[in-house]
């Protein structure tokens, strides 16, 4: 039987009038990577400062690895490794002493502090900068160095706040390998991001919040399933009247109007529904300029839910590239 690491019941937020977490409730389980997808001012980085115990809980309740985050936060803080999306490492203290100061600060025994900082410079690979300051690392290097700070006491839950935001994508990738890594040790990761990819490539389940709302929760798999096997986009001369033709059509089980195109998810199987969707458009007088046959992403189930994007000019320069036929004039 699957142990729940964190449990949420009705959980809710306010700043003054503004209502940031607006009665959720959700589980983690036990060993996976479970991640808050959403937009800057979603509510993400306020749950993870109540199940941190760095904000009260103001209405709801919350369990982190079996202990009451609001009744038994000394044991929850025991519990748990945090790395915040500012850096916290202290620039002027070298690899080594930053894990050594950390692992003083909760009284780890001499010998088992020094296994734990040499297993954790392997693990993140920064054996070569065991004696380098801080300061002088690159900016993956130094949140390489925060992942094994925040991994010193061998938490049973790691949270990572936004934990690669400013980051170029190989940067980003490195990241995402350590912290497959660190699962593999046996930690529960609970990650923020508003990064689609990321979410996709490390997400063992991931919940979609936006404007303090749990709109949608899944795994990756299962999330793009609900948009069907294939997505078609159009672009045509009149993308408001091209919707509201393909909404009468059975086959068509939802459209989404972006700035250029639009988003249609299917029934069935797009070899056999294209045909009729492209005729059905034309014989309104609408003319087809493009047409694109894609596999549902995590952004597309995030429009699918939200009704926007977070990226919308990325989603364009991704959709050139995946283009399967133009249709002339």
């Amino acid at each position: 039987m699957t142990t729940n690491v964190i449990e949420v019941n009705n959980l809710e937020h306010k700043y003054n009038d503004l209502k940031a977490v607006d009665d959720i409730s959700f589980t983690v389980k036990k060993g996976e990577i479970f991640s808050f997808l959403g937009p800057n001012g979603a509510g993400k980085s306020t749950v993870i400062n109540v199940l941190t115990t760095l904000r009260k809980i103001q209405k709801g309740e919350a369990k982190v690895n079996g202990y009451n985050v609001a009744k038994e936060s000394k044991e929850v803080r025991r519990s748990i490794g945090i790395v915040f999306q500012m850096m916290c490492i202290d620039y002027e203290m070298t690899v080594f002493e930053n894990l050594e100061y950390h692992g003083k600060i909760y009284s780890m025994p001499k010998n088992e502090r020094r296994n734990r900082i040499n297993e954790l410079i392997k693990l993140t690979e920064l054996e070569a900068k065991r004696n380098t300051l801080a300061k002088d690392l690159s900016g993956g290097m130094k949140r390489r160095l925060e992942l094994a700070r925040g991994l010193m006491t061998k938490p049973a839950v790691l949270f990572l706040d936004e934990p690669t935001v400013g980051f170029d994508i190989q940067t980003r990738m490195r990241i995402w390998e350590y912290l497959r890594k660190i699962k593999r040790e046996g930690t529960t990761i609970f990650l923020t991001t508003h990064y689609m990819e990321e979410a996709d490539q490390l997400s063992d389940r991931i919940s979609i919040i936006d404007h303090g709302k749990i709109i949608a929760t899944g795994s990756v798999l299962d999330l793009k399933n609900q948009l069907g096997e294939d997505l078609i986009y159009l672009e045509t001369s009149d993308n408001k009247a091209a919707a509201g033709v393909l909404k009468t059509l059975e086959s068509v089980k939802g459209v989404n109007e972006d700035t250029k195109f639009l988003r249609v998810m299917l029934e069935g199987d797009v070899t056999h529904i294209l045909p009729k969707i492209m005729d059905k458009v034309r014989q309104n007088g609408i003319e087809i300029t493009t047409v694109n046959i894609k596999k549902p992403s995590m952004d597309d189930v995030f429009i699918h839910y939200t009704g926007h994007g977070l990226r919308g000019e990325e989603l364009e320069e991704q959709h050139e590239n995946i283009k399967i036929a133009e249709v002339l004039k």
